[in-house]
């Protein structure tokens, strides 16, 4: 079956770090442009973070510049999101997804259609 698989989430308080992690199953991650999403309750959702297939290219949202990393571990098979000094605001269900041949600049635009999604992982930041 071919699909994403997010891992990682959790409750975590401000301040606090977290690190999540796409894997793809069926297919090879390795060529694929691979984008962080999240989507809070009663909000849309929004491109946080995207690498393109061969990390050389990153784009985060204003929100997280300098607090997020987002990277490709080759051992592992994954695109990781590095999550660091997290605040309430960034609570949310954490989506990663996936699309062959894909600038990274439109990877990360939610409405564009993606090739793969993954089913999200809950991210709580609170005291």
């Amino acid at each position: 079956q071919l699909q994403l698989v997010e891992s990682g989430g959790g409750l975590v308080q401000p301040g606090g770090s977290l690190r999540l992690s796409c894997a793809a199953s069926g297919f090879a991650l390795a060529y694929y442009a691979v984008g962080w999403f999240r989507q809070a309750p009663g909000k849309e959702r929004e491109g946080v973070s995207c690498i393109s297939s061969d990390g050389g290219s990153t784009l985060y949202v204003d929100s997280v510049k300098g607090r997020f990393t987002i990277s490709r571990d080759s051992a592992k098979k994954t695109v990781d999101l590095q999550m660091n000094n997290l605040k309430p605001d960034d609570t949310a269900v954490y989506y990663c997804a996936a699309t062959r041949f894909s600038r990274v600049e439109n990877m990360c635009v939610p409405t564009i259609e993606k090739d793969y999604w993954g089913k999200g992982t809950l991210v709580t930041v609170s005291s």
